[in-house]
């Protein structure tokens, strides 16, 4: 029953690649038949679940609802998508977003559970590493606003350069993944080679101190947070 249960939900997480926007797109009869069988062998599993628990602990627990509940909205959304497709009218399949809750809730998934804990705990302790990040990251706009967003430079493809602040971010940002590294700073090295000067001094604060500081403080708060469930009771 475990197999099946994890068939039926890698099927219908995989429904996505076939469903419009679809990266191999299917009839939507075929698809929502499909989700409709899926949906059913989760009502099944649940209700065999139930009737093994006491009533109490069976309403009581969390997992149950939020399943009962997305089986209800898949349905829903799929109902509403099936008329409006009849009468022409376009529309999305906004429960795309309910099915990993398929996936986490089941009683057969503790070790995902787990690990999705240990992550929803560690991101309380990681904010305060990320805002600083953010702060650097909006300084350093700034600073590059005022050195270069008078100097009416221009980008390889005319464009004007740094003169947009949230623009500026946004390139800073992808600058700390190296993604548009050395573009990024060529129309600025061009016009002065001293300027290569800021673009290192951001790279060492942001993509070497604060993502490997970002990273550890991670690693290791989700490492603590795993043990400590690990030690702990069993569901």
């Amino acid at each position: 029953m475990r197999t099946a249960t994890y068939f039926f939900i890698f099927l219908n997480l995989s429904l996505a690649l076939f469903e419009e926007p679809a990266v191999y797109p299917l009839p939507f009869l075929a698809t929502s038949v499909l989700e409709v069988l899926c949906l059913l062998v989760f009502l099944g599993r649940l209700t065999h679940f139930a009737k093994v628990t006491l009533h109490n602990v069976f309403w009581k627990d969390t997992k149950n609802i939020c399943i009962m509940v997305a089986i209800l909205l898949s349905l829903t959304d799929l109902a509403i998508y099936g008329v409006l497709r009849l009468y022409d009218v376009r529309s999305i399949r906004w429960s795309r977003i309910v099915r990993p809750i398929f996936l986490i809730n089941f009683a057969e998934s503790r070790q995902i559970r787990r690990a999705f804990r240990s992550i929803r705990n560690t991101l309380p302790e990681i904010t305060y590493v990320f805002l600083l990040f953010m702060f650097s990251l909006l300084m350093f706009s700034l600073m590059a606003l005022k050195l270069f967003g008078e100097r009416n430079l221009q980008t390889a493809e005319g464009l004007p350069y740094f003169r947009n602040y949230l623009e500026i971010v946004f390139d800073l940002y992808v600058l700390v993944t190296t993604a548009n590294s050395p573009d990024v700073m060529m129309p600025a090295f061009d016009f002065s080679s001293w300027y290569a000067l800021f673009f290192i001094a951001f790279v060492i604060v942001n993509t070497y101190i604060f993502m490997s500081l970002f990273l550890a403080v991670v690693y290791n708060n989700y490492k603590k947070h795993l043990k400590v469930m690990g030690g702990g009771a069993c569901e």
